[in-house]
């Protein structure tokens, strides 16, 4: 899989992919918001970096089969972040805080083509912030996604 050299800008729309989703990707640092592990998802998607996507898919609702097929030809055009629901800035809403503020939302707009034909993908991303396999650090994971007309 490909790795973008760490001086050119990040896949997701940052600087660059060093001071971006790099670490996250490399494993030398955990994503710190829903957000940030988003885009450093979309980033290990336009690479094909299945291994990291399986990662920080949630368990309970991460496919069986292979994420991508051989002959399956993408090219990622850019991410824009609609918005990051911070549920726990909604928190005087709710009476559990601590539940709230390990679930998160992101609302995105990828741009991609396949064989020449532009598609978008829009998605409300659902993310939980937990423990890893085996314990450890709480860490954020993508529990699932809608798709907004």
């Amino acid at each position: 899989m490909p790795t973008p050299p760490t001086s050119a800008a990040c896949p997701c729309g940052g600087a660059s992919y060093a001071s971006c989703c790099g670490p996250y990707i490399a494993g030398d640092a955990l994503p710190p918001t829903a957000e940030t592990l988003m885009r450093s998802r979309y980033t290990a998607f336009t690479l094909r970096d299945e291994p990291y996507l399986r990662a920080t898919w949630h368990a309970s609702t991460r496919p069986a089969d292979a994420l991508f097929a051989d002959e399956e030809k993408v090219h990622w055009l850019g991410l824009e972040v609609k918005s990051a629901l911070r549920l726990r800035q909604r928190k005087a809403e709710s009476a559990d805080q601590a539940e709230e503020t390990n679930r998160d939302s992101v609302e995105f707009v990828a741009r991609y083509k396949v064989n020449g034909r532009a598609h978008r993908l829009h998605e409300v991303s659902r993310f939980v912030r937990e423990a890893g396999e085996g314990g450890g650090a709480l860490r954020w994971f993508y529990l699932d996604g809608s798709f907004p007309e």
